[in-house]
């Protein structure tokens, strides 16, 4: 009785080494889908977490840049794809620690006005905070290396400009400088994505900085920090009760639109003083183009200030700044 159990059981176990054999390719096949799938779901989570849609702005503020050395030689168009990667990594960076650290300080909670119209990634689970720090840190290192590469093989100027922007990105809300929190955020937003990116990409071509790259800076410059003040002025209550300071709250919600709106006329007549004074070719006038967008925004803000109030606002920047990169072009292509 034994014996036949035994050879029972030998059967039994032969027959479903055979089924196993017979399915086990399809079994791995469709694990190893199942597993292509997590790596592909999470690789697009650690995109998001870098806010991939905010990187348009740097990306047109090192393209004007290298638009204008274009003006006094032919462009390395190897070492502009270069600089391109470097500034989106950087952006990336940025964004990544801002999110780390406001976190980390409780200045993001789940009530936040941030968190409610963008997946804040500590807050949705989507990441730990040691997670989002690592990918922060290694963004940062592929973001230093490319930095080093430029100021080694094109000029060292570049090196400073980065160096600049290391700290400031790092000390955007990371202690003990924090200065986001102190009121002082749009300045260096304007000087990051204005003066500095621009100067960095025309250095890469030129190994000098400009006066006329300065100049064309500011505009655009100030379009992109009034995206912070939109934000600020649309969290005041919020950040009141995380007590911090902003301009939106040391000015007051009323007052806060008056500069906001303010600084955008104030662009858009820079461009006309730059073109009477020869800086910026009669193209330049194209980005009135871009006027009715931000009579609608401004409109939009006197009714209610949106929940997406800095997007939209990087809206106006981007139509700005593509306007200005077609009147470059233009420029060189039909002059005036």
């Amino acid at each position: 009785m034994t014996l036949l159990k035994a050879r029972g059981a030998g059967r039994f176990s032969i027959s479903h080494f055979i089924l196993l054999a017979t399915y086990f390719p399809f079994f791995y096949t469709g694990a190893m889908q199942e597993s292509r799938k997590s790596f592909s779901r999470r690789l697009k989570e650690y995109f998001i977490a870098t806010r991939p849609w905010s990187f348009t702005m740097s990306l047109i503020s090192v393209s004007i840049g290298t638009l204008i050395a274009a003006e006094e030689g032919s462009i390395l168009w190897g070492w502009y794809a270069l600089v391109c990667l470097g500034i989106v990594c950087f952006h990336a960076t940025a964004n990544v620690y801002n999110d780390f650290f406001d976190t980390r300080y409780s200045v993001d909670q789940p009530d936040s006005p941030t968190a409610r119209y963008r997946p804040q990634p500590i807050l949705t689970g989507m990441f730990t905070p040691r997670q989002l720090l690592v990918e922060g840190m290694m963004l940062n290192a592929v973001t230093i290396a490319i930095g080093m590469t430029l100021a080694l093989q094109r000029s060292f100027l570049v090196f400073w400009i980065g160096f600049i922007g290391f700290l400031a990105s790092v000390f955007y809300t990371a202690g003990p400088v924090k200065y986001k929190y102190r009121a002082m955020g749009e300045l260096f937003v304007f000087l990051m994505w204005g003066p500095l990116m621009f100067e960095g990409a025309y250095a890469v071509q030129r190994a000098a900085l400009s006066m006329k790259v300065f100049y064309l800076s500011i505009p655009f410059g100030i379009l992109v920090a009034l995206v912070l003040l939109a934000n600020n002025i649309r969290d005041i209550d919020y950040d009141s009760r995380q007590k911090i300071k902003t301009i939106g709250i040391l000015l007051g919600g009323r007052q806060s639109f008056r500069v906001y709106a303010g600084l955008i006329l104030a662009a858009y007549l820079y461009i006309i003083a730059m073109v009477v004074l020869g800086i910026l070719s009669p193209w330049g006038l194209l980005v009135f183009l871009s006027l009715p967008k931000a009579i609608h925004l401004l409109k939009t803000f006197t009714r209610r200030i949106p929940e997406a109030a800095d997007a939209i606002t990087a809206q106006l920047d981007t139509v700005f700044g593509l306007l200005l990169i077609a009147a470059l072009i233009l420029n060189r292509t039909v002059p005036l």
